[in-house]
């Protein structure tokens, strides 16, 4: 196959050369063929070379030896390399992350907590004192005399007022520094520590003196 695709190159070569002579010297292909005639033989020699080629080019492309040649292997598949990684984390005996007993504790973290938490315990406050007045018989003045009637001492009441009017306390100073970290300002290590001081200092201070009003 080789053999005959050089002949009949060489072939065309010889007949275009052959071609272009008689036009440049004005032999005898000139003397019966006008000049039109003769440019359009070498343009219909070209594109017959262009086919030539492309032929062979194709031909070479899709050769069963060329594919195999430049076929990729396949990879793992999605479950195959699912299992690899997790039989090696098992081997290695990694912790799970994120995992909140690998952390050490810090005044930042728990304060992030706590914050969520008296949100969670806020909501609920209020939305349980609502139900109960819809659903419980008499009104506020009535349910504040039942508990006077209890004659529950002073410690017993002004525990429970400091409990109730902490968890607000402390969501209210907290989320004042919320904010500021929204302006973008307090936001170093150091002065975490310090705004997360100010705010425990400031929820004690507040609901002590809103238990002993």
């Amino acid at each position: 196959m080789a053999g005959a695709a050089r002949k009949a190159k060489e072939k065309d070569l010889l007949d275009f050369k052959e071609l272009s002579f008689s036009v440049y010297k004005g032999s005898s292909y000139q003397t019966t063929m006008s000049k039109g005639i003769v440019i359009e033989a070498l343009l219909c020699l070209c594109l017959t070379r262009v086919k030539h080629v492309g032929r062979h080019c194709l031909r070479a492309q899709l050769s069963p030896q060329l594919c195999i040649k430049n076929a990729v292997p396949l990879g793992t598949t999605a479950k195959e390399e699912m299992e690899r990684f997790w039989n090696k984390n098992m081997g290695s005996n990694r912790p799970l992350s994120p995992h909140i007993t690998i952390y050490s504790w810090s005044l930042p973290m728990a304060m992030s907590i706590c914050h969520r938490g008296s949100g969670v315990a806020l909501s609920a406050g209020v939305s349980l004192f609502g139900l109960s007045a819809l659903l419980i018989p008499g009104n506020f003045e009535s349910h504040l005399e039942l508990v006077k009637s209890l004659s529950l001492g002073p410690a017993l009441i002004y525990t429970a007022k400091f409990a109730l009017v902490s968890p607000l306390m402390y969501h209210t100073w907290n989320g004042i520094r919320h904010l500021m970290w929204d302006l973008g300002k307090g936001l170093k290590i150091p002065q975490l520590y310090q705004s997360g001081v100010v705010v425990l200092v400031l929820t004690v201070l507040s609901s002590v003196g809103l238990a002993a009003m």
